[in-house]
């Protein structure tokens, strides 16, 4: 899968966190499921393990692996941060950048998207209100993604929640990058709630919780992409 591919079509990226349900031997297993449901349903997934499960999570499952978090240094002497060469060489395919759970400075993003596109790696910039969204759009990165940090693991879903955040995000993203790919997250947990944030402009998603914690990932992942299908086939 080209990286190409990634920013240019509908996707949806799951975002492991800390969990223990995806961590470890987990992890492979979780990256597995949802990358059979991508195949089984033609929509473009990834996943965002921990740092330690990188390496096996990309050596065991043919899915674009990103990275949760990279520091904006060059290699050097910064111990207990993590290189962008460092996930690169892990065989990552990109890294999520600003999560709310793992904010950094405007300044810092900004070198932190320069040093990962220098290295080929993809960039999902995490904002949580419509001035920041448009902000980080400002510095170029291949993805922005809405989250409002209050419905962060909630199952309150943003599109419903909070649908002007998504709306009045996606106007003021597209005026100032006409290209970036827009996602949303927070909350979303279900179909109805993944058509509901398409129609209110998003391009694809960055889900946690809904699916990496849930009882039967591979039923809510199938939820998840079925629905995306739905839209674009009504979308035609």
């Amino acid at each position: 899968m080209t990286t190409n591919m990634l920013t240019h079509d509908p996707l949806i990226i799951v975002n492991f966190k800390t969990y223990s349900e995806a961590t470890g031997k987990k992890a492979v297993d979780l990256a597995r499921k949802i990358a059979e449901i991508g195949i089984k349903t033609g929509v473009k997934v990834g996943v965002a393990p921990q740092f330690c499960d990188l390496v096996q999570v990309v050596a065991q499952v043919d899915v674009p692996v990103f990275a949760q978090h990279v520091d904006p240094s060059a290699p050097g002497a910064f111990t207990g941060h993590v290189s962008a060469e460092s996930v690169k060489a892990a065989g990552a395919t990109g890294t999520l950048l600003n999560h709310s759970e793992r904010t950094i400075k405007l300044s810092d993003i900004q070198k932190a998207v320069l040093r990962s596109r220098e290295l080929g790696l993809l960039t999902v910039v995490c904002a949580g209100e419509v001035e920041s969204a448009a902000a980080v759009s400002l510095l170029k990165p291949d993805m922005v993604a809405i989250e409002p940090p209050e419905l962060i693991g909630t199952g309150r879903a943003v599109s419903k929640e909070k649908p002007d955040i998504i709306t009045n995000s996606v106007r003021r993203i597209r005026e100032v990058n006409p290209t970036v790919k827009i996602l949303c997250g927070a909350g979303i947990t279900t179909g109805e709630d993944i058509y509901t944030a398409l129609k209110l402009g998003a391009e694809g998603f960055l889900i946690a919780s809904g699916v990496a914690k849930a009882s039967d990932p591979a039923r809510v992942m199938s939820d998840l992409c079925e629905a995306a299908n739905r839209f674009a086939e009504r979308s035609k």
